[in-house]
């Protein structure tokens, strides 16, 4: 009898010990812990427009080996700041200049820094890209291509159609032999069509599959609001983006050293090839365009000009001011080739007016 309410005692003891260890435990979870994830939440949250620049890209996170794609598939880049800030946000103080006075209708500007949007007008309104399409054709094959200095031959059947469609070339012929380098030169600074059909083949075997693979990364990168028909931004009713989802590609796309380059040359001149023993010496359309013009306390870096009559005048540029970079996308300004170049009015304008 004595040894079963010694027994009991025994038990009941026990049971208050592990009542006390169960209290610790939770003042201890609810003092450290839960303050210490909460800090974590509210710092993710108060940073939400820098996780966009945080990420780290490497050439074997997407799922087709090019970029980060989290569990579930979608891409990180789709919860970006970017993507995240919602129209409602027209003006911010650090801007001086109203979206009003600018000529183009659609107007993003970005500071590459924290992928803060600073201004946008219309930025989630259907446009035809153009030639600003390039940036997307550009950055695809510069991940899909090992070798940047193999040479590429060109083919008849690269040039139909391109010249009934008065596209803009870059100079090459068929039958010539070209290194995928000088290829992306000339994609992208005198915005030449024949280059991205050569590098689409090369590729994708032909411009149609390459497409499918351009519009891939556009959905991996949360450009939700885009669709690609071709690869060299001719009009057709069906290929359409919005600003805000080429400043998410040109942001994502100024990562890769490469493109960078590229898109910050003023001049491109390739070596002696088959047909064209000198060379071909290539000039960025927006650099010839912006005709030595520059920003109060900074400079153009780079950019890339689109122009069709149904998109009208378009822009993406990147600048420098103070130390800060931004990244600036127009679209749909009136005008053409001959005509003021009212996207690059426009560039100056709001550049000039950063922190005035």
């Amino acid at each position: 009898m004595v040894r079963r309410v010694r027994k009991k005692k025994t038990g009941i003891r026990r049971f208050v010990a592990l009542l006390l260890m169960f209290g610790i435990a939770a003042f201890v979870y609810k003092s450290i812990v839960i303050p210490g994830y909460q800090h974590i939440f509210e710092n993710e949250y108060d940073n939400k427009t820098s996780s966009y620049s945080s990420l780290k890209i490497t050439p074997d996170s997407f799922e087709d080996g090019t970029a980060p794609v989290p569990p579930g598939g979608r891409h990180l880049f789709s919860l970006s700041a970017i993507a995240k800030q919602g129209p409602g946000r027209e003006l911010d103080p650090y801007v001086s200049i109203s979206p009003d006075k600018l000529n183009s209708p659609n107007v993003i500007l970005v500071r590459l820094k924290d992928h803060a949007i600073l201004m946008q007008k219309n930025s989630e309104e259907k446009i035809y890209p153009a030639s600003l399409t390039k940036m997307m054709t550009a950055i695809v094959a510069i991940e899909k291509l090992p070798d940047l200095k193999e040479e590429i031959k060109l083919t008849n059947a690269m040039f139909q159609g391109l010249y009934q469609a008065d596209a803009s070339m870059a100079g090459f012929q068929p039958g010539e032999q070209v290194r995928a380098i000088d290829l992306l030169y000339g994609v992208m600074l005198p915005s030449g069509a024949e280059c991205c059909i050569a590098l689409a083949d090369r590729i994708a075997g032909s411009e149609q599959n390459f497409v499918k693979i351009m519009n891939q990364r556009a959905a991996d990168l949360g450009m939700d609001n885009t669709h690609f028909e071709n690869a060299t931004g001719l009009h057709s009713d069906n290929h359409y983006t919005t600003v805000k989802d080429l400043a998410i590609l040109l942001s994502y796309a100024l990562q890769n050293d490469t493109f960078r380059e590229i898109f910050t040359s003023s001049r491109h001149s390739t070596p002696p090839t088959n047909n064209h023993p000198g060379g071909i010496t290539f000039h960025s359309t927006m650099f010839e365009d912006l005709n030595k013009q520059n920003i109060t306390g900074g400079e153009i870096l780079g950019g890339k000009t689109g122009y069709t009559s149904e998109a009208g005048l378009c822009l993406a540029s990147l600048a420098q001011v103070g130390k800060q970079e931004y990244i600036l996308i127009s679209a749909g300004a009136k005008g053409d080739p001959l005509s003021e170049q009212y996207n690059i009015t426009d560039a100056l304008a709001v550049y000039n007016s950063l922190g005035k």
